[in-house]
């Protein structure tokens, strides 16, 4: 069985007077990524699919090239969703929020687990909502933890649709760390930095009476030229 983990494209982080926006839609950049990770997709996918994305505009702005591609009809899932920033940012000037992620890079490990004040949701709780999102999503497909050892085999039939996912760097390392059986971190974005609309895939390999989640590809972005890659 194949995951398909796409990050969403470039987003606008402030609108034209420079305050923040909680709720990015694409930059022109990012529509143009967009549109060119979905022809790649188109090429290289075939057979039968499943197109799950984040509740967020710029997972949402980014599927729809990927679903008119690949003829599917995405599915918006609120778990997909990148952890959720502050309300009160909302039209703050973005140089002020800029400030204050910069300065909680340097904070111990103990606050990255309860996340920027005034987040509303710890890395803990979206940990939480992320992986019980991605094993419930397995689960109804007939994926599960194999009996004769949970911690690091799967039960996964045979000729299941492929899972592609539309999501955010936290979301998207957060779902990988977990079927590759991490230690989890507060910095999963850092663990596994990947860039906008790039294209990372999980297969599974059979081993030991199971089968195992295996990285084929991380943070793929072949299919753009140099100017338009960003992260």
């Amino acid at each position: 069985m194949e995951i398909i983990l796409v990050r969403h494209a470039q987003p606008a982080w402030a609108d034209a007077t420079g305050q923040a926006v909680n709720d990015p839609g694409l930059t022109e950049r990012g529509r143009e990524q967009a549109a060119i990770v979905a022809k790649r997709l188109a090429r290289d996918l075939h057979g039968p699919t499943e197109l799950l994305v984040s509740t967020a505009r710029r997972a949402i702005e980014t599927a729809e090239p990927i679903g008119e591609a690949l003829g599917l009809e995405p599915q918006v899932h609120e778990w997909i969703h990148e952890i959720r920033l502050p309300p009160e940012w909302e039209g703050t000037p973005a140089e002020e929020v800029n400030r204050v992620l910069k300065e909680h890079r340097h904070q111990p490990r103990e606050a990255w687990f309860d996340g920027i004040p005034g987040t509303g949701e710890s890395f803990l709780d979206f940990h939480e909502r992320v992986t019980a999102g991605i094993e419930a999503t397995l689960n109804e497909r007939g994926v599960e933890r194999h009996r004769a050892d949970e911690e690091h085999l799967w039960w996964v039939p045979d000729d299941l649709p492929r899972l592609l996912i539309v999501g955010h760097a936290g979301t998207n390392s957060s779902i990988l760390g977990h079927l590759l059986g991490l230690t989890p971190e507060p910095w999963e974005w850092e663990r596994f930095s990947s860039n906008h609309a790039s294209v990372t895939r999980l297969d599974t390999t059979a081993i030991a009476g199971g089968r195992i989640w295996s990285l084929q590809l991380f943070s793929g972005v072949a299919h753009f030229e140099d100017d338009l890659i960003t992260s």
